[in-house]
């Protein structure tokens, strides 16, 4: 079956990778792991963003004392094993990975650099881009965006615990209604949270194609949104 999009920066989130008050469960690695490979198989040029939100959630509870640089450069290293950690699952499931970091850090991963990133999927690679922007106070949604606009994808797939964009927190608001298609400009007005006010200007000033914004309970539902299944919220200049 043709694929919807052909280059995709998927962004998962940290949690995704956990259960259970686990850092890691490997079973869901896995999982993702073998849903990647089905995505590659169909002929898509894969990048991935990983949070960290299983390891550090930043500035809250009893870190919100800490100096938020500090605080900041802890999540982005968080980014980076999450990132190691999907890599080897990768691997493992006989893709080609390659983990790109914003910081430098030789021993563990490649410097990132735009150019060879984007060879890098032309190859066939699945290129996993971790430590975010490589600066503190911008979000791994900020990150997801400008790397978007720098690999010049044609959609960038978020995969969430919640299954599209609402116009409140279901979770908190049982009024809250889905949305099912909205533009960048819209979401900044109305204050939506599916992804940081940043993002969503990187992504409107660049006219970033499409973010496709749906739940990951199903982890095939990524196969699905690649084929051009109309499930979650469409985003979009």
């Amino acid at each position: 079956m043709a694929i919807q999009y052909k280059r995709v920066l998927l962004k998962l989130s940290g949690e995704a990778l956990g259960s259970d008050g686990n850092i890691f469960d490997f079973d869901q690695v896995a999982t993702a792991a073998r849903t990647i490979r089905q995505m590659h198989e169909l002929g898509a040029e894969i990048g991935i963003v990983i949070g960290a939100g299983n390891i550090w959630r930043g500035r809250q509870g009893p870190a919100a004392s800490m100096d938020p640089v500090i605080a900041d450069q802890m999540g982005m290293l968080g980014t980076v094993i999450n990132c190691l950690c999907m890599g080897d699952a990768l691997r493992r499931e006989g893709l080609d990975a390659v983990v790109m970091s914003a910081v430098d850090m030789d021993r563990f991963c490649e410097p990132f650099h735009a150019m060879t990133a984007r060879r890098l999927l032309s190859e066939g690679k699945v290129v996993l881009f971790a430590a975010g922007s490589g600066n503190p106070f911008f979000s791994t949604d900020t990150a997801v965006a400008l790397r978007a606009v720098e690999m010049q994808v044609d959609a960038i797939l978020m995969a969430k615990n919640i299954d599209g964009v609402y116009t409140a927190d279901p979770r908190q608001d049982p009024s809250a209604t889905l949305i099912r298609d909205i533009t960048y400009r819209e979401a900044i007005a109305r204050g939506l949270k599916v992804m940081d006010t940043a993002a969503f200007a990187i992504c409107a000033e660049n006219a970033v194609p499409m973010v496709r914004v749906f739940g990951l309970d199903q982890p095939e539902n990524l196969v699905k949104v690649l084929q051009g299944d109309a499930m979650g919220t469409f985003v979009h200049p």
